[in-house]
């Protein structure tokens, strides 16, 4: 049950002054959490102001800087009306001590302008000044106030992102109404971390972020602000805690093999494993081991091995009789990895299928029928497939292939298609340690360092686009020598047409240049012409692939031995990174050159530098978090930390740590949260969205 005095927060915002249906779904798709339901109160308080405007600003009219927000003490002066149907706009001048300037409306309502600027009358007038052929004006003014009525303009007023259709003094008078709503909350912090830090409550430091006298008071590291994003971050961490307790109460298996088919299947490798795959792998078995279930997060760069070390974990677990599955976000990547683990359970008798959408009902059936038998020891498949209907006779392990938005909910539900099954998480992109621990902070982490044996550093150089005609005879050389070649063109949503016609025109230049078939692959096509582009460069029927960032992913082609990114300054390094690693694959030298359109930014500057020193991965995603943000990272769009709306991982990165610290102490000293201050923390796991971890709890 959710602690009554959370109510007034709940409700939904059409209950505030000034938000009728229409406005109330801008709202909703503004601020909402859920995007099936309107949004409530505590929503629209944790839409943030982003900045402020200072209308305490009053230089005088000559004195105003072009662009800059200014008060102005004025007199009004004429009316020039623009004639009948003219679509010229309304003017009025207006002057102080210093000089003259011009108020302009476009579209105006003769008798509201002439109400609200009587000729001759002082006025106190607020907006943003513009010079224009050395005269200053001001377009459609914020505020325009009689002296008696200046008290009324807030002399300092938050920002607040916004959508087509919403005012800002619209929201504002929402928020305002808001703030005035909340409650008294009981304090769910200790008292010696409080005094420590010197923060405010909750709720004085959510109205001062709505009501910020100075700028200081919206500044990441602020102490209204460093406060809201610790009770974020705390109560996302108490729930991956929870989860992770819940987990562990439901009792894992107890696996140890004889560790045979395990050594069949690394002895089946045609390379030796690298010190940190041997060293995976002996955690992972360490995990299986015990009576307690696994959830483990194996992190290891673009051609690190993880697959590897996930067949040796499942082989371990098949040794035992039971089953294992491999999931993967595309049809594609899940046809890779089929083919690449077909020879080694070969070798090691290790009888593996594979299920896909592509699959008929009759072969689908067929394939139930033999998993339910316990015929099959391991699926290969997409995730979608997996959390449909498929059945297990006796699943033991599951390992999920870079899934970021994998989350806690799937965890949970991927639990209960067997009994005490472990979990095993594999990304490619290297995350940020910080980020860990926002998204995987229930897991334990392997990392994999170093690449297999034999495997050269890629050489990374930056070019001018004006260069462009060199690389290409390079390229040409290249191919001559009977080397691959990526190009690759990047594509941005919003101009997707363009951006489509200059992968098409590359692919036409390079066709006519080196008079020979180029393959082509972007979003557009269909999976059969994708697969067809790519067969044909797999094969050597071509020698270069043209594509969009379609190609980022899993494709692997270990003859290809030079990645061309064109527009490189358009990409984030992370994405940077993940396509210079479709290079690299073999024991031949590789390179990958970053095509840029100068001049550079100070930001993608920075990026082609890094993308140039260094070639690991996760140094890389650590100075991609300082220069973007969390949310880029992980393939959310939307800038900060994803699924949060306050805290961001690059300014609040040591608060998670203290967080993460904090909600494993409380679980230890209070694991059904019934003292006062575990109370406390119920109400701030319902606050931000975090009541499904409250289910999970003994005590309901």
């Amino acid at each position: 049950m959710r602690p009554p005095v959370l109510d007034p927060l709940f409700a939904p915002v059409s209950t505030l002054p000034g938000i009728g249906p229409k406005i109330a779904k801008l709202v909703s798709a503004l601020v909402g959490s859920q995007p099936d339901r309107d949004a409530t109160v505590a929503d629209l308080l944790f839409h943030l102001p982003h900045s402020l405007i200072d209308r305490r600003h009053r230089p005088g009219i000559a004195y105003s800087e072009n662009g800059d927000i200014v008060t102005l003490d004025v007199i009004v002066g004429r009316h020039m009306a623009p004639p009948g149907s003219s679509r010229a706009p309304y003017r009025i001048s207006a002057h102080d001590d210093t000089g003259e300037i011009t108020f302009v409306f476009f579209h105006p309502r003769r008798d509201w302008l002439e109400k609200t600027f009587p000729e001759g009358a002082r006025r106190i007038v607020s907006g943003k000044v513009e010079w224009f052929h050395d005269r200053p004006q001001m377009v459609h003014p914020d505020y325009a106030l009689a002296p008696e009525e200046a008290a009324e303009m807030p002399a300092v007023e938050p920002v607040y992102p916004l959508t087509a259709g919403l005012t800002s003094k619209t929201l504002q008078k929402a928020v305002r109404a808001a703030v005035g709503r909340i409650p008294r909350l009981p304090e769910w912090l200790n008292d010696a971390y409080l005094h420590q830090t010197g923060w405010p409550d909750f709720a004085e430091a959510l109205k001062t972020v709505h009501a910020p006298a100075e700028r200081q008071d919206l500044d990441p590291d602020s102490p209204y602000l460093q406060r809201l994003a610790y009770d974020e971050l705390l109560a996302s961490q108490l729930a991956l805690a929870m989860v992770r307790a819940h987990m562990r109460t439901l009792g894992g298996i107890a696996r140890r093999p004889t560790g045979d088919l395990q050594r069949a299947v690394i002895s089946a490798l045609p390379f030796q494993l690298t010190d940190s795959q041997v060293g995976a792998i002996e955690e992972i078995n360490e995990d299986l081991a015990r009576p307690v279930r696994m959830l483990r997060l194996l992190q290891g760069d673009v051609g690190a091995g993880k697959t590897v070390v996930a067949l040796a974990a499942l082989a371990q677990v098949i040794e035992t009789g039971a089953q294992g599955a491999l999931m993967a976000p595309t049809e594609i990547l899940a046809r890779q990895h089929y083919a690449s683990l077909a020879p080694l359970c070969d070798k090691a008798g290790i009888r593996l299928a594979l299920m896909t959408g592509k699959d008929t009902q009759k072969e689908r059936r067929a394939r139930q029928a033999q998993i339910d038998a316990g015929e099959i020891d391991l699926v290969v498949g997409t995730h979608a497939l997996f959390q449909g209907t498929v059945t297990f006779r006796n699943l033991g392990l599951v390992v999920v292939d870079e899934q970021h938005r994998f989350g806690v909910h799937q965890r949970l539900a991927l639990s209960e298609k067997g009994q005490g099954v472990d979990v095993l998480v594999m990304t490619a992109t290297p995350i940020p340690r910080t980020l860990v621990l926002t998204c995987f902070g229930d897991m334990d982490v392997s990392r994999l360092t170093g690449k297999p044996a034999g495997r050269k550093p890629i050489a990374t150089v930056s070019v001018s686009l004006d260069r462009l005609e060199e690389i290409i005879s390079r390229v040409g050389a290249a191919i001559a020598e009977g080397q691959k070649v990526y190009w690759v063109c990047p594509l941005v949503e919003e101009s997707e047409k363009i951006d489509l016609a200059a992968v098409e025109d590359r692919h036409r230049v390079l066709e006519q240049v080196f008079r020979q078939k180029v393959s082509l692959v972007h979003g557009r096509m269909t999976a059969a012409e994708k697969d067809a582009a790519m067969g044909d460069f797999k094969s050597g029927t071509t020698r270069i692939l043209v594509a969009t960032t379609v190609i980022e992913v899993g494709v692997d082609v270990p003859d290809a031995t030079i990645i061309v990114i064109e527009h490189a300054e358009r990409f984030g390094l992370a994405q940077l990174h993940q396509l210079r690693g479709r290079v690299g694959r073999s024991d031949k030298t590789s390179s990958c050159v970053l095509l840029y359109k100068g001049p550079l930014g100070e930001t993608a500057g920075a990026r082609l530098n890094i993308m140039r020193e260094t070639n690991d991965g996760f140094l890389i995603a650590e100075e991609d978090l300082k220069l973007r943000g969390g949310g880029e990272i992980l393939g959310t769009r939307q800038s900060g930390t994803p699924g949060f709306r306050i805290a961001r991982a690059e300014d609040h990165a040591d608060l998670m740590e203290v967080a993460r610290d904090d909600a494993r102490l409380i679980l230890e000293t209070d694991p059904d949260l019934t003292s006062p201050r575990g109370t406390a923390l119920r109400c701030l796991l319902y606050l931000f969205g975090r009541d499904a971890a409250i289910r999970l709890l003994r005590a309901g």
